[in-house]
């Protein structure tokens, strides 16, 4: 049996600190994609697909450098300089945001700031799994994922406030967005340091056939359910527009942001303790619930409150999942491969988006709403056999 964890006092001050990290790079994201979706459809005259796409593509970037930063981070040592170039590219690229006044530009910037997501993920993953004791493995990584979406939730409120003040003006919004940008890059340069002696490949470069080898059956299990988890979920983005469609108030769209990133911060520290005391497969099985019940919801909504209850529900979803599955590829992953695992885990991430992105928007377009997240909840369903199936097949 797994040892208990010992309250958020015990979480080594290195988890803290990337967390803060985190959470003021969320902020500032949030202050600006809480408007962006809105952006592309009404003012720049965008198709669903055309922003599934946009959404899928940025994410599917950020996957694929994933997997680059985090073998480079295990052949060379350094994860942290490479988790400053990711959240420091990310920095400059805010202030595009600001100065575009077309589609190309906001794409770029997006891109940009996807490409700066996908060198930081896996070295950073690879850094609070060196940092967590491992009887706090779950808890160390739910914290960080709680910290990441307590400023989820403050850039949506910040943008409404904000928007407020500056009477409607994206811009001056998208400007203030930049500062905590830049805070988050000095957080993590002064609190953050790689562990000592970090383990890796002593000949050759990680990506091989022989050091693949050394990632056992659970891995690449955990890879096949991690695109199905990813696959049966539409965007996000499309949240805030199936709010809008049930007759959500356009200047209101950041408050579906808001609802999600509250529950999913509530949620993902205690759920990352509960997967340290009852095992993280468990746990994973439970948040599918809510997510065939928010698709349920969404599918069949009238009103915008109606849909708000199911952002509620997905936000519950993601809190009770993501840091278990960053535990999860810990769990099964050697240290001296940790980045290479975890850039796999974030490249499958973002096929699934990919995929997810294109077939939601494809059937939202071609049909309604309801055909996406109706398709989302029988994937789910899906989900849930595939996950019974792995565990019922485990040795033991």
């Amino acid at each position: 049996m797994t040892v208990a964890p010992a309250g958020w006092r015990a979480i080594p001050p290195p988890i803290w600190a990337l967390g803060f990290v985190s959470l003021l790079m969320d902020l500032s994201s949030e202050m600006i994609h809480g408007l962006l979706p809105l952006f592309m459809a009404t003012t720049l005259g965008a198709s669903m697909v055309t922003i599934g796409i946009v959404e899928g593509i940025a994410e599917a970037i950020a996957s694929l450098l994933k997997i680059v930063s985090g073998t480079l981070s295990d052949w060379v040592g350094r994860r942290k300089a490479l988790t400053i170039a990711g959240y420091g590219l990310a920095a400059l690229a805010k202030p595009l945001f600001a100065l575009a006044t077309g589609m190309g530009l906001v794409m770029t910037a997006r891109f940009a700031d996807r490409i700066g997501k996908g060198i930081r993920g896996a070295p950073r993953d690879a850094l609070i799994g060196a940092h967590a004791p491992p009887h706090l493995r779950g808890a160390c990584f739910g914290l960080r994922q709680s910290l990441d979406t307590v400023g989820a939730f403050l850039g949506p409120l910040a943008a409404l406030f904000l928007l407020w003040v500056f009477a409607g003006d994206l811009r001056a919004v998208f400007w203030v967005a930049v500062v905590p940008a830049f805070l988050s890059v000095a957080v993590l340069i002064a609190g953050v340091r790689d562990p000592p002696s970090p383990s890796r490949p002593t000949t050759g470069f990680p990506l091989r056939r022989d050091r693949m080898a050394e990632l056992d059956r659970r891995f690449w299990i955990l890879l096949a359910l991690t695109a199905l988890f990813h696959f049966a979920r539409p965007p996000e983005a499309f949240l805030i527009l199936r709010a809008t469609d049930a007759g959500l108030a356009a200047i209101l769209a950041p408050v579906v942001l808001v609802i999600m990133n509250v529950v999913y911060a509530l949620a993902a520290y205690p759920a990352g303790g509960w997967s340290d005391r009852i095992g993280r497969p468990g746990v994973m099985a439970v948040s599918l619930v809510p997510l065939l019940l928010a698709q349920a919801i969404l599918a069949l909504a009238a009103g915008w409150e109606t849909v708000l209850a199911g952002v509620a529900l997905w936000g519950l979803h993601m809190g009770l999942s993501q840091g278990v599955l960053a535990a999860l590829v810990v769990d099964a992953s050697p240290e001296r491969l940790r980045g290479t695992a975890f850039g796999l885990f974030h490249l499958v991430s973002g096929c699934g988006l990919v995929a997810a992105g294109l077939l939601g928007g494809f059937l939202w377009d071609r049909w309604s709403p309801t055909a996406a997240y109706g398709a989302g909840a029988g994937l789910t369903l899906v989900l849930f056999l595939a996950l019974a199936l792995s565990q019922t097949k485990r040795p033991g």
